[in-house]
């Protein structure tokens, strides 16, 4: 697990919000305190879909894509004043993590996802990193590589950050 705080928050709250740079995540949970507090659970009500469409085909995933949900995001924190707080829980999509963990020689199958939260204090914007596992280990090579990768991904994508 590490921490980074992020340095150009206007160049980070474009890649969060507008361009597609986190869109290969999942939406775990969100909450935006501006005016008023307002918090999203990510997890699909797959009972609010006729039957033809709950399948993996249609929703291939327990959690909402970051990509689908970032523009409501987008729209609760646009607007002249700075918002008081924001958290944003984000899972890397499953087939990705797999394939950034087989790379880096991690049995995928003990992990149940690769975590990153974002926060906001009115300050500051920290990342963090996490690894839920499937099963108790002592191995903690899957949560070196997630941050490794993590740092290049940001790295890659003009994201300043220093690490804490």
């Amino acid at each position: 697990m590490i921490a980074l705080q992020i340095t150009s928050m206007k160049n980070f709250m474009n890649h969060l919000l507008v361009a597609d740079t986190f869109d290969p995540f999942l939406l775990e949970e969100a909450t935006v305190s501006t005016a008023l507090t307002v918090t999203i659970d990510g997890h699909i009500n797959k009972d609010f879909y006729p039957a033809e469409e709950r399948s993996a085909d249609c929703i291939p995933w327990e959690l909402q894509s970051w990509s689908k949900i970032k523009g409501l995001c987008f729209d609760l924190i646009k607007g002249k004043h700075t918002p008081l707080y924001f958290k944003f829980v984000l899972h890397m999509q499953p087939d990705k993590a797999a394939t950034m963990l087989t790379k880096a020689q991690v049995d995928p199958d003990v992990i149940r996802a690769l975590v990153l939260n974002i926060r906001y204090d009115g300050e500051k914007t920290v990342l963090t990193t996490g690894c839920a596992y499937q099963v108790f280990t002592m191995d903690k090579s899957a949560d070196t590589a997630w941050d490794k990768a993590l740092k290049k991904y940001l790295d890659l994508k003009g994201i300043s950050y220093e690490e804490l």
